[in-house]
């Protein structure tokens, strides 16, 4: 069974995957919907690209290999990306708030248990999901500063994206976040 610190690598690879993906699909929508965001959309690629490299580079030390629900993460990312897009600008917003509010809270989780016991220490994985957690929180208040006034439907969105996003973290570490957030929880 991999450590958790493969899983933690595992998931955030994938889900990294997942949200180039998304971003990928947005781009391919919002050419049509609302072009003035596909620079913006641009730039959120190139960072979940990075994102994603950065991830990968940690595997091998760590002996992490890439998630086996990779094609999942791809088509989901892709599916989600192209539906909220072809919303439109609020679609986007909606999306990208979801996905980066609920990774967001898994990134503290996982910031937390590394930290909590010396023995887990790891010093340069601490160092990547920080720095990649600020700039996720920079895609989050992007979103969440353009998104629109609360409406019945944009929560329903929001609702459906942060639970697939949030079943996918948890097929991808076979339920291990679920147990690190009750652990921090404790």
């Amino acid at each position: 069974m991999p450590s958790t610190v493969a899983r933690i690598l595992k998931v955030n690879h994938g889900g990294e995957h997942g949200a180039s993906r998304i971003y990928a699909a947005q781009i391919v929508a919002a050419r049509w919907r609302c072009p003035e965001l596909v620079p913006e959309l641009a730039d959120l690629l190139a960072h979940e690209r990075r994102h994603e490299r950065m991830f990968l580079a940690l595997m091998p030390a760590r002996a992490a290999r890439p998630c086996r629900l990779m094609p999942l993460w791809a088509v989901g990312g892709f599916a989600l990306g192209l539906m909220t897009g072809l919303i439109g600008r609020t679609g986007v917003f909606v999306c990208t708030e979801a996905v980066e509010r609920t990774v967001h809270r898994h990134l503290d989780h996982q910031l937390a248990w590394l930290a909590a016991d010396p023995a887990r220490a790891d010093a340069e994985l601490t160092e990547a999901i920080a720095a990649i957690q600020a700039e996720e929180e920079g895609h989050l208040d992007w979103a969440a500063a353009r998104r629109p006034p609360q409406t019945p439907a944009t929560r329903a969105l929001y609702a459906a994206v942060a639970a697939t996003v949030e079943a996918l973290i948890w097929l991808s570490t076979q339920g291990e976040s679920g147990r690190l957030a009750r652990e921090m929880a404790a």
